[in-house]
Formats: structure tokens, sequence, C-alpha cells
């Protein structure tokens, strides 16, 4: 071996990372000995230097010469050379130039957006013993590292120093690395680590986060669609004017109490917290709920990259190319764009959270392959509360505590032994391990006069005696001789301190899975002990009563979900019914997925099980866990879930799915020469972009409702659960025909489907047909509530009470919550004059419905009919209360106080209704309130505006035109009237009316005709009888007929009068015209007597 040159060992002190020499080998020997040959770990450690300008500064361990001592220094260094990097390897005797890649003859090498380490050198066929020649870099490229140098020097910064002559360490045979300590920071990051892109952190976050919000923009116009309507607008415990109140950590994420049979199970306090947070700040505005949603998922990218940066991978460009693959992802769509999916998008932050603070409160400084202590109770104790934080935001978050103990076994607890100071002390194969090697300081615990972070043995757990060297490995990423070795050491009879060994990690485990089993008891204890029900057409595979066709259908579902996350290209809001057919046969073609993907998931878990001592292959573990641990609540495994697949259950799995994927793509392109990894980038690329303009178009879906549901029938057309819901969007529209073909359609894929059976009867006229889809939905499902509710109705219009009575307590009885079947059941009551037992029915539905404004209301009206309208004044403000835009309560509780006289607030309350929603039907009672006091101006404008709304309407037509009339605009209103007879000719009021517009114009012939015309159309009425022959008697008394007054016709008058007061004695309008009458007749008489004499 050639001498160090003078001035070029040294002491400990800080140098330039220098260049190695080109080592000569012995003349006898092709190649150095073994102490010459660098470590494994410490070429994985090297490897991870290289990246895109990063000059790391290094404390030179063992050898300070170019050879150093033994002539085996291994030096690895990055620069940034022709775009993402290149470096320079020499090692025994074997030096390579290249940027991811060479040919040994200083050419330039292959880059790679993904490269991990250096490509896979294409060496030359050389005859057996002809030794390689080492090449030096080219000019250019020393001048790129000589400036680089001097653009990092400086402490601190991680920059270099020209080495004084003499400075260096003088003897060991340790390899000189870059540590943590040498960037400057001195954090636990692992050595050697660099940027591997260019960009900064600062930059690539805002790279991600504009990638989100570039992606995820469009939703924010969008509305309230699917499931936000009952877990926001209908949801007792969010919408507004409700309450802040413990019923929110007692009832599941839909506002049901968790321990009713009807509940979902879903227990979500703090994310209906949320909700309700949006509406105290912002009230409705969906503008606002889509806003937080994207804001957390940005949050959540950005906590992804550096959870990868760091505890994932070496290079911080595959973390960021990881999180910007995770931001724009199109299976996310779900999630985020739907504001229900806010569950699954902050329980996965908090899960992130979690993860880094147990990774955090473990100390990753111990000296020596072991299980390190816990360095930190308190983020331990902070990962439980996080994790705590995402269980109950959504149920999936507590597989936080599952992927923390398999990291903390696999990969904390087995990191590469270094020394203090962060270097990889370089060992040979036959020298023996020692519990202090070589390289480090006389006193483990002080280096420097420093106090290093080394905990003794008595505390949460302690450095113990190292596992055994791992086995050569094979190359195949799967070791089988790996694995064998592994299994022998845990069994071998040498090692029966193993379980002392463990002890910092059983602490914890035991710590961990204490907590998890009270966490699980409590949520256990809040379902009642009963899980959920679900119907067949939610979960049809888990109502197969064979169970090889519920095994083969679970398992190919698993394949399904992965397919989505590899190629999203198919996607729906829903997929239940039809949307996957069952897997009933061991035959069926689609079990190739199954197998393809439990090969595939066993080859990983095997490489695992081989790298479980090597830190540099943790990336598969941390991929498999994040992937497989969150999706189990969803799986079938342990219980039934109500849906078939479900793309925002894959937002947290996607994470490991991320990992994996550019994990294996970092992988393929150490394997490709410098075109292919060249094409990878670009494919790469372009898959991002694809994925971005999938995600962009799936947001356009979310806008609305009738997007969403027409999209899933164009999606999936033979899935009955999306025609179902896109007819129900049609019959609110009033498109009842379109509705009705939808309903058929989803009848038609699946016969079994009671709502739509049910539906189909409230859009047919027949009655009889209504019927019949009544009673077949009630065939299919005996205690379908509407369809109860429904078929009594029916039954109370064809005069059957007794049955609809029956009917709509059954009603209540299976739907206890079902506000409409009270409200109705009361009003038939009140019918039959059975007050008492309405009120009864009432006062239930308030008890079991305490959040219905509608029932509030019809109460109201009931107290109203049975003179309390004091009482009916509560409800109705209790109506308002519960629901602000409730107008028809708001009218209400003006026509009671119009009725008790108090016009002023009267008024005050119909206004009220008008800044809600300015309609007809509130428009025409304050109209009637401006005319009845003589406002007749304002009516005339209230009036006119109503009829420009409703044109259609004939009672604000025929009041416009009274309105008209009074205020002498008696040609407008004649020919307003006339237009109405002739659309409708049995139109009484219009005739009474027009007698009343010619009687005015002094056309008295036109107002008799009028009048008889009326008459003709025999009203039943007795008062009504009575009011047209009074006013006929008018007109004849204005024509000085006064003797026809007195014919049959007139003479009758009283007789009607007699009769209608008999049936109404308080009516004070008959009494008055009966005065009317005697005066007449009284008057007449004395003409008479007058006219004799």
């Amino acid at each position: 071996m050639r001498p160090p040159r003078p001035g070029s060992g040294g002491g400990g002190g800080w140098g330039a990372v220098r260049i190695a020499g080109r080592p000569r080998p012995d003349p006898g020997r092709p190649f150095p000995g073994p102490r010459a040959a660098p470590c494994r770990a410490l070429r994985s450690t090297c490897a991870r230097t290289r990246a895109a300008g990063g000059l790391g500064r290094s404390r030179a361990e063992g050898g300070g010469s170019r050879a150093g001592a033994q002539g085996a220094g291994c030096v690895e260094r990055a620069a940034s050379v022709r775009g993402l990097g290149g470096w320079r390897k020499e090692r025994a005797g074997h030096a390579q130039w290249g940027g991811g890649g060479g040919d040994g003859r200083g050419r330039r090498g292959d880059c790679c957006l993904f490269a991990a380490g250096p490509t896979r050198r294409r060496r030359r066929r050389r005859s057996a013993g002809r030794q390689r020649r080492v090449q030096r870099p080219p000019h250019h490229a020393r001048a790129r590292l000589r400036a680089a140098a001097a653009r990092r020097r400086g402490p601190g910064r991680g920059g270099c120093q020209t080495p004084r002559r003499g400075q260096g360490s003088g003897g060991g045979g340790g390899a000189m690395v870059v540590t943590s300590s040498a960037r400057g920071g001195g954090g636990d990051r692992a050595p050697s680590r660099q940027r591997g892109c260019g960009l900064a952190p600062a930059g690539a976050a805002a790279l991600l986060a504009g990638a989100s919000c570039l992606c995820y923009g469009r939703s924010l116009q969008g509305e309230f669609v699917h499931d936000d309507v009952w877990a926001i607008v209908n949801n007792p415990d969010v919408r507004p004017g409700a309450p802040l109140r413990w019923g929110i950590f007692t009832n599941d994420f839909w506002g049901k109490g968790m321990a009713e049979n009807t509940s979902h199970k879903s227990y979500r306090p703090l994310c209906v917290l949320t909700f309700k947070l949006n509406i105290f700040l912002t009230g409705m505005n969906p503008f606002y709920f889509h806003a937080v949603n994207v804001i957390l998922h940005c949050l959540v990218t950005l906590v992804l990259m550096y959870t990868c940066d760091k505890t994932v991978f070496k290079n911080r460009g595959l973390a960021f190319v990881t999180a910007l693959l995770f931001a724009v992802h199109p299976i996310h769509t779900e999630a985020v764009a739907g504001i229900v999916g806010r569950a699954d998008v902050l329980a996965c932050l908090l899960f992130l959270l979690a993860f880094l603070s147990y990774n955090r409160s473990v100390d990753q400084c111990c000296v020596g392959e072991c299980f390190p202590p816990t360095a930190s109770p308190f983020f331990l104790l902070l990962s439980l509360f996080l994790g705590t934080c995402a269980m109950l935001v959504k149920e999936t978050g507590i597989t936080v505590f599952g992927v923390c103990l398999v990291y903390d076994l696999f990969s904390l607890s087995h990191k590469q032994e270094k020394s203090s100071n962060g270097v990889i002390p370089h060992r040979s194969p036959q020298q023996p391990r020692s519990p202090q090697p070589s390289s480090l300081p006389a006193h483990p615990l002080r280096e420097n006069g420093k106090q290093q972070r080394f905990p003794h043995k008595g505390a949460w757990g302690g450095c113990h005696s190292p596992l055994p060297p791992e086995p050569k490995s094979s190359g195949f990423p799967v070791s089988p001789r790996a694995v064998w070795s592994m299994m022998r050491y845990l069994t071998a009879s040498s090692n029966r301190n193993f379980l002392l060994t463990m002890r910092p990690f059983l602490k914890r485990a035991i710590l961990v899975i204490s907590y998890v089993i009270v966490v699980l008891y409590f949520r256990l204890w809040m379902m009642g002990g009963s899980m959920p029900l679900f119907s067949e057409q939610d979960n049809p595979a888990s109502f197969s009563p064979y169970i090889l066709t519920r095994f083969l259908t679970y398992s190919y579902l698993l394949a399904f979900n992965v397919w989505l996350l590899l190629a999203p290209v198919t996607l729906c809001y829903d997929w239940q019914v039809g949307s996957i057919p069952l897997v009933e046969t061991i035959w069926d073609v689609r079990n190739l997925a199954t197998i393809l993907l439990a090969v595939v998931m066993a080859l990983l878990s095997l490489h695992c099980l081989a790298a479980f001592k090597r830190l540099e292959h943790k990336e598969v573990l941390v991929g498999l866990s994040f992937l497989v641990f969150p999706f189990i609540p969803a799986s079938n495994l342990f219980f039934r879930v109500g849906f078939v697949v479900a793309e925002r259950v894959l937002y947290m799995p996607s994470m490991g799915y991320c990992i994996l994927f550019v994990h294996g793509l970092s992988k393929l392109c150490t394997w490709l020469h410098r075109c292919g990894a060249a094409t990878l980038t670009a494919s790469t690329v372009l898959l991002l972009l694809l994925f971005s303009w999938k995600t962009v178009k799936q947001n356009e879906i979310w806008l609305s409702r009738e997007s969403l549901f027409r999209s899933g029938v164009q999606t999936l057309p033979h899935n009955a659960k999306v025609h179902y819901n896109y007819a129900n969007f049609l019959k609110d529209q009033g498109r009842n025909r379109e509705a009705v073909y939808h309903y058929r359609t989803a009848v038609r894929l699946y016969p079994r489907h009671a709502s739509a059976l049910n539906n189909l009867g409230t859009l047919t006229r027949d009655t009889a047909e209504a019927k019949m889809y009544y009673q077949r939905a009630l065939q299919l499902n005996p205690q379908h509530n509407r369809a109860l509710f429904n078929l009594g109705n029916l039954l109370k219009s064809q005069d059957k009470k007794e049955e609809a009575i029956i009917l709509l307590k059954d009603s209540i009885k299976y739907g206890p919550e079902f506000a409409d079947a009270y409200s109705s059941l009361a009003s038939l009551l009140a019918e039959q004059e059975r007050f008492k037992e309405a009120e009864d029915i009432y006062q239930a539905g308030i008890k079991n419905c305490p959040d219905s404004s509608d029932l509030h209301n019809n109460y109201g009206v009931f107290l109203v009919d049975t003179g309390s309208p004091e009482k009916a004044v509560a409800h109705y403000q209790q109506a308002i209360k519960l629901s602000p835009s409730h107008h028809v309560a708001m009218v209400n509780l003006g026509r009671l106080y119009r009725s008790l006289g108090d016009n002023s607030v009267a008024e005050e309350w119909y206004k009220r209704a008008l800044q809600v929603a300015r309609k007809a039907e509130i428009l025409s009672p304050l109209g009637a309130l401006y005319y009845n006091t003589g406002r007749y101006e304002e009516a005339l404008q209230i009036y006119r505006e109503a009829a420009a709304l409703q044109p259609s309407q004939r009672e604000l037509r025929l009041a416009l035109a009274q309105v008209l009339a009074v205020m002498g605009q008696t040609k407008e209103a004649e020919k307003m009237t006339i237009h109405i007879v002739s659309e409708e000719a049995g139109c009484l009021e219009c005739y009474r009316l027009l007698s009343a517009i010619y009687s005015k114009q002094e056309l008295h012939d036109k107002a008799l005709d009028a009048i008889d015309k009326a008459l003709r159309l025999k009203p039943k009425d007795p008062k009504v009888i009575s009011e047209l022959f009074f006013t006929k008697g008018n007109q004849l008394r204005e024509q000085n007929l006064l003797d026809k007054a007195f014919e049959g016709n007139y003479v009758s008058a009283r007789a009607y009068y007699e009769r209608a007061l008999q049936l109404v004695p308080d009516s004070k309008l008959l009494q008055e015209n009966l005065a009317k009458l005697d005066r007449l007749e009284k008057r007449l008489q004395e003409i008479r007597d007058k006219d004799h004499t």
C-alpha cells in the first residue's frame, strides 16, 4: 500500500471531504483483502450522499490519508454534475465516475429522478486476473467539485473547508462518511442523508400545496351533495340553530343515538365538532366547508412528505415525489370534494402526527444493534392522545398503533451500529464485535467534554448485547438464507437473554396494547354492545349463505381496491347493488387477480423479514404497514361493513401505495441504463399529469347532486343504487317522468329494492297501482316505515280511516324518528274529533323528534284549531328556532297575531318570512292584511308581485282584480276576471266579483246576470247562497224594482238566511243580513201603504 501523503493525516478535526487516492494493490493480490473491503452497511450509508449539489462536511474517522491506514477507506461524495447528480466512488482499487451510473471511463452517467443510490454499473468484461483501470473524473467535473466546496465553505452549514496540513486522524481502519452532525444540524437524521433534489424544503412544500389546490380548487364551488345532506343539513347535532349539547358525544355521525337499532354506529364526535365550528363561523355556506377540506388535504400532503423524509427514504426527492403522487391521486376525490370525507382526511392527518410522535419518543442515538429505550415518555403519551383523536374522527384512525408497533419492532429496534458522533465504523468480517468499538471515545457517554444521550440501563430500556451479524444477501430481495438465519438466531439456546434485550420494546408494546384494549372497550360500550345493521343491498357478499362465496368475494375485493389505486380509471361515488358481481366458484377468472395480489403481498412480506435488520430496506416495511393496517377495518375481516367498495376509505391506505410505488420506481431506475432511466422519469411525469387531469374532472362531478348522480348512472349503469339516487333527485326537481324510468330500472336490476317500489307508488296517479307498489314494498320489507306511511295516507284519502290509523301507528313503531307519521296520524285523529288522542300523538312525536320543526309547526296549528293560541305561539317560535328558515311557521305565527288583532306584529312576521323566501304563499297573507286595513296601494303592489310569481294561481289573480276594483280600476279588473272565467267557467267567486264590478260601473243588468249565473252553479254552502240572494236583492233595489224583491227568490233569501243562522248561530254577518232584510221589508211595506192611501 502507498503510504499517506505528508500532512494528510492528523487528528479528528473538520476537513473537506476528499476524493481518495487510487490505492495500488499488492503484486501478489489483484484486489485488497477483506480488511480493505468496506462493510455493507457503510456502502449503503455512503450511497445516500449522492444528490443534486450536496457537499457535506465530514468528520475524518480512521485513516486520514488517501487510502487510509489499511488502504481500504470508502469515500463517496455528492456533487452537482449534469442534472440530478454525479458522484465518484473509489473502493478497493476500483473507481468509477458518473451521474446515477457510468461505464468506468469518465462518461456522464444516467440521471433519474428516483435514484436512491448509484445505478448499476456496466462493467467491462475482462479476462480472469486482469485488473480494472481506475479513472479520474474529468477536469470539468473536478472544477465543479472545487466550486461546490467553495460555495459550501463555513462551519455549521454543511460546507467544506480546505484541510490544514497535519489534520485528520492518524490511525484506525474506519471509513469516512458524512454524518448528521456534519450537516450543521446535529439532529437524529440518518447519517449521510442528502436532499436528492434541487428543491429546498420550503419550495417543495409550496409546490405540493399548489398542486393540491390546483387539483381541488374547483370543488370550492360545490354544494352539499349525497351524504352531506344527511350528515350536515339534516343532522340535528349540526344544523344551524341546534345548540352545542352533550348529544354530539352520545350520537353517531348522522345524529342518531348510538344505542338505537337504526344507528350506523359510526362514532365520530370530533369530526361533527368541526362541522359545528364551520357553521358557527361561516354559516351554512358550502364554500367554507370545502375550503377546510382542501386545506386539510394540503396539510396531510406536507406532513406525508415530512414523514417520508424523516422515517422512510434517504433521499428527500423520493419523499417529495411520494407526496406529490398522493396530492394528485384521483382516488382522493370523494374524501376531499365530499364534505363528509373530512373524517378520512382529518383522521389521516392525526394518524401521521401520532406516528411521528411515536417515532420521536424512541431513542435513536443508542449505540449498538439493540432495542432502543424510550427517550421521551411525553411524545409516547402524545402519540397515544393523537391516535385516540384520530379514532374519534374516524374509526380507522386507531390502526396507527399497529403501524407504530410494527415500525418499532422491525425498523427502530434494528438500526445499524454507529458511534456517538454519527460515524459508522468499518469492521472486517474477522474482526470480533465489541460492546464498545475501537472507534468510540474512551468514555461512551462523553465526547469532547459533552454529555451524550445514552440512557442508563435502569431507565425505560437500555442497550444489551447486539443481534448477530446478518448473513450475506444472495442478491434476491427475499433471501431464504437470511430468513433461516434470523429464525435460527431467535430460537438458539445461546440467546436466552433475547427477551431481556427486547425489554424496552416490550414495555412500549404492553403500554400501547393495553391502551388500545381500553379504547376498544369504550368504543364497544358506546355502541351498546351491538353491531350496526345493514341490508343486503349494502353488502351483498356478507349475506351470502355460502362460506366459499364470501371468502372468494372478499378476497377479490382486496385486489379490486388495489387496482383502484394502481389505475383509478373507473370511479363512482357508490359501488353497491350489482356493481361487482359475487365470486361464487373457484373457476371464476377474477380469482387470478386475487392470487396475484396474494403472491405480491407474500413476496413483500418475506422481503421485510429478510431485511429484518437492514435500515436501508424499511421503505417496503413502512409502505406495507401504511397500506394494510388502515384498510383492515374496511376489509370485512372482523365485522360486516355497510359497503362493497368505498373510495373514501382508500385515502389512508393510499399513503402506503405511494411509498411502495415510488420505492419501486427508484429501484427500477437503478437497474436501467441512461435512456431507460430518462424514459421512466418522463413516464412518471406523464402519469402525474394524467392523475391531476382525472382529479380535476372528478371534482367537476362532485359540484352538484345532479352531476354526481348522473355520473353514477353513466359510469355504472348496472348499479341499481345509482339509478335510485338519480331518480330521487329527479323527483325532487319535479321531473317525474324521468324519475319513474330510473325507479323502474332500479327495480329491474334489483327486484328486492323496496324503497324504489315505494317511491314509484308516490309518483303514479293511479291509486290502485300506487297501492300495489306499496304492498309489494311491504312484502319485501314489512318494517318499511315510509311504505306504511304512504299506504296509510292512501287509505285515509279513501275514507278507510281505521285501517289508515293502524298503518300509521305501525309506521311510528318501526320508525320512531319519522316525524311525518306523527303529524299525519294526529291530523287524522283530529278530523275524527279525537282531540285527546291527537294531542298525545303530537306530544309523543315531539318527545321522540324534538328537533323536527315541521312537527312543532303542525302542533301549533292543532292548538290554534282547538282554541289554545297562547300555547301555539310557543311551538311556532320553537319551530323557527330549530329552523330559522322555516317560513311556513313564520306565516302561521303572523296569521295567529292577526287573528288576535295585533296587525303590527303580524306584519313583522310576514316581512321576516319574505326575507327568507320571496314566495307567493307568503305575499298573499301580507296583501290580505294590507287590503283589510285599507292600505290598498301596498296591497296592490304585493298582489301584483305574487301574481307575477305564480301566474297560474287563480286565487292570486282574483285577489288582484278585487283590489283593482276597489281602487276604481274597473276596466282592468273586469278584463282580468273575464279571463279567469274563460279558463274556469265554474268559478263562483269570479261571478260575484263581476257582479260587484258591473254594479260599480252602474251596469245593473250585467250585475244581475252575473249573480244569476252564480246561483245556477248551485253552491252547497248555505252561507254562500244567502249572500248571493242578498246581493241580488241589493241589485234589484238599486234598479228600483222593489216589487221584484218580494218575489219568490228574494223571499226565499230569508229562509236561507234563517237556515244558515241555525247552522252558524254566532255569525254576525248573517245577523246583519237578516236585520237589513227586515229593514228593507219594513221600508217596502211603508211605501205600499202610502201608495194605497
